[in-house]
């Protein structure tokens, strides 16, 4: 396993982070979910993110259960806050200072832990001060209930105000948890310089582009049974946009660019995210503990520039690069 610092910060953790959105709680029983925690260990991964909202706190559960009697010290956990959990209540979302002091709480139980290594704002509250969500975050941190703060699906002017209030306050905004492919780009014109300049590493979800890119979906033909495109939980929901006949044929001419490289298209994609030297680390989730073993080959490989180059030759216009739509992912609106 390759390890790299977050940000600026002193901690290292797994280049391959074990991320447990769509899967723990739902997708797969707690019993194979468990197999793929001890999979993720037994190869490296020492770095696992989940979130509040996962199968409304269920993921969080397993997760907590799955690591228990692991040594605390020698595991970086994460987790997130901001969408409604358990019965969504008026004031069971957002980044209020009520929501996230008692959501921290909350995950710290579910977890089974007294502390997590990183507790993430899962998205932008535009009804809550900027100052106040800060506070709230950085009281977390001087309780001793969270190391570092981060930030998830931001764009480059709330980081740079964030991180702001974050120095004035003396607490450490180390990250961004962004979407990140090769399909999908997006966080490299305006996030990436932003964060490099203020010292917050990235730490990206999707890598795989929702398994479109480990090319088992072929122009034409309908989506494998038990794949994500046919789970009707949120799978279905989150890998829609990829599956057109034009990106999937694209995608098809990656397999001989891995080949050459000796890698799975899986492990190329993984391997391509983490060329980019601000991304700290790949998030890979796993429904068999298989697919973490094959994921983790990624780690330590470095792609030569011509095949980063027949890789944009491959995908083309196919690639979303559109920055604004990172602050056009914030919810204008409370969800309820």
């Amino acid at each position: 396993m390759e390890f790299r610092y977050l940000g600026r910060s002193g901690m290292q953790i797994s280049a391959i982070t074990y991320g447990n959105w769509l899967t723990h709680g739902s997708q797969v029983e707690n019993d194979v979910a468990t197999q793929c925690v001890r999979a993720a260990l037994d190869h490296g991964i020492t770095t696992f993110d989940t979130a509040d909202v996962y199968a409304n706190g269920k993921a969080e559960e397993v997760l907590g259960a799955a690591l228990k009697g692991e040594r605390r010290e020698s595991l970086e956990i994460f987790t997130k806050v901001y969408w409604p959990v358990g019965p969504r209540g008026k004031n069971d979302q957002g980044l209020s200072r009520k929501h996230i002091l008692e959501g921290i709480d909350a995950s710290l139980r579910r977890l089974g832990t007294d502390y997590v290594d990183l507790y993430q704002a899962h998205r932008y509250d535009v009804y809550t001060p900027l100052e106040e969500t800060m506070q709230a975050f950085a009281d977390v941190v001087r309780a001793g209930k969270a190391l570092y703060i981060g930030v998830s699906e931001w764009s480059a002017e709330q980081i740079r105000a964030a991180h702001g209030l974050a120095v004035s306050l003396g607490v450490s905004l180390v990250s961004s948890q962004p979407q990140y492919s090769m399909l999908h780009r997006i966080i490299e014109p305006e996030v990436v310089p932003t964060c490099e300049e203020l010292g917050l590493g990235q730490i990206v979800w999707s890598p795989i582009a929702q398994g479109v890119l480990t090319g088992k979906y072929k122009p034409g033909e309908a989506p494998p049974p038990g794949s994500r495109a046919t789970d009707g939980s949120g799978g279905a929901q989150a890998i829609a946009r990829f599956l057109n006949d034009e990106t999937l044929t694209r995608v098809q001419a990656l397999a001989p660019i891995a080949g050459d490289l000796g890698l799975t298209m899986a492990q190329l994609a993984v391997a391509w995210v983490l060329q980019n030297a601000n991304v700290a680390a790949a998030l890979v989730g796993a429904s068999r503990p298989e697919q973490v073993a094959e994921n983790v080959k990624a780690a330590g490989v470095r792609i030569p520039e011509d095949a980063m180059e027949a890789i944009d030759a491959a995908l083309g216009d196919s690639v979303e690069r559109d920055a604004g739509l990172v602050a056009r992912s914030t919810p204008r609106r409370r969800p309820v």
